[in-house]
């Protein structure tokens, strides 16, 4: 597996403040809303040579996250991705943030309020991507 690069990584911590910087005033109207949490990216890794593919932890949800290579871009970017995984295949939708970020973002958990940290968030991060990459468990019979 690539690691990502140091640009890589800022390109990510850009992607989560822009996110923050447009959604965190509608998310703290949410019921569901946890103040212990922030907004960030984790867990990223490169799929293939066309995406990043991590997860983008809020105060109300954990979402898995595509972000395409823009290097490897010859057409505008469609509504919707179908990102296959080890673990299957998953719909994403399209998201342009300001600052010309643009990615794929699926919704994975919601209700994130006994998280009591980042570090909890992180370590659920770690595990949900840790079953994405996972091959789907065959059923015994």
């Amino acid at each position: 597996m690539q690691t990502l690069t140091a640009d890589e990584y800022t390109f990510l911590a850009e992607l989560a403040k822009a996110y923050r910087d447009v959604h965190l005033p509608s998310i703290k109207q949410k019921s569901d809303w946890n103040p212990h949490l922030g907004v960030d990216a984790l867990c990223f890794q490169h799929h293939g040579a066309e995406h990043m593919v991590g997860a983008l932890i809020t105060p109300c949800e954990l979402w898995l996250v595509a972000v395409p290579d823009r290097n490897q871009l010859t057409a505008p970017l469609a509504d919707i991705l179908t990102l296959s995984l080890p673990s299957g295949a998953y719909q994403l939708s399209f998201e342009h943030l300001p600052g010309g970020y643009e990615f794929y973002k699926r919704a994975i958990l919601h209700e994130l309020g006994e998280l009591e940290s980042m570090q909890e968030a992180a370590r659920l991060a770690q595990q949900m991507m840790s079953r994405l990459m996972q091959p789907a468990a065959e059923s015994s019979a």
